[in-house]
């Protein structure tokens, strides 16, 4: 059944109106902030595995999945799996015969088992290397077939370099109508010297891999209604809605 129109637009009208108050955002991204100190996001699993994101972004993935039904979910950046086996049972939801395919420098062994028993498992692949390695990239076209909607989400190496090369790579995957998700850019938002033990950091992260990646290409526009609505995301600037197919 569809929701009644006026509930839609006021809807639209609310989260129009979160979007433009600077000191909840602020508030939102001094949540963030704070709670990173005690590793807030490790706190959640996905049918017993950790996903370690926030759980208004993994609402936020979840609505995009169902209203884009895509064939194809590519993640890079596997950790625990908890993303994997996510994807995988949304797509079980939808009954399609819809696939996920993760990408992973480095398999650890205890993750791997603990993958290849769930449940989920019949609708997973697995891919160790790094995620901008032409064989590995090249493995990921061999998935990505003619008329079939992709989805792909980065978050792995968070250094500019690494995650431009990602999305120069992976968005020719993309179908008009569908989203490349890139995880992290709030580390631009974040003070200085927030990652002292990382080489990412103000200036060298997603998000200004995003800005540069935007300036070159026009197949992708920023949804800011879903970073609005949600408040509390570390992808600001990051969900990517392709308006137009790769040539």
């Amino acid at each position: 059944m569809e929701l009644p129109k006026d509930f839609d637009e006021e809807k639209k009208r609310n989260i129009d109106k979160q979007g433009m108050d600077k000191d909840l955002a602020d508030l939102a991204l001094d949540f963030m902030r704070e709670t990173g100190k005690y590793k807030y996001t490790y706190n959640f699993t996905w049918m017993g595995r950790p996903i370690i994101q926030f759980p208004q972004d993994m609402i936020a993935v979840q609505e995009i999945i169902w209203s884009i039904r895509p064939d194809l979910i590519i993640e890079t950046g596997v950790a625990h799996g908890g993303g994997l086996i996510f994807y995988a049972s949304m797509l079980e939801l939808l009954g399609n015969n819809g696939h996920v395919v993760g990408v992973e420098i480095e398999l650890r062994h205890h993750n791997r088992v603990a993958i290849d028993n769930h449940p989920m498992r019949k609708r997973i692949s697995m891919i160790e290397g790094s995620s901008i390695d032409p064989a590995v990239v090249a493995r990921v076209r061999d998935l990505v077939k003619p008329g079939r909607t992709a989805m792909v989400l980065l978050d792995s190496n968070h250094t500019h370099e690494h995650v431009l090369r990602e999305l120069e790579l992976y968005s020719a995957f993309v179908n008009a109508g569908s989203y490349l998700v890139v995880f992290d850019t709030i580390i631009e938002d974040q003070p200085e010297g927030y990652w002292p033990d990382r080489p990412w950091g103000k200036t060298n992260n997603p998000k200004t891999a995003v800005w540069e990646f935007l300036k070159k290409c026009d197949r992708f526009v920023i949804d800011k209604e879903i970073e609005n609505k949600l408040l509390i995301t570390v992808s600001r600037d990051g969900y990517l809605k392709c308006v137009k197919d790769f040539q």
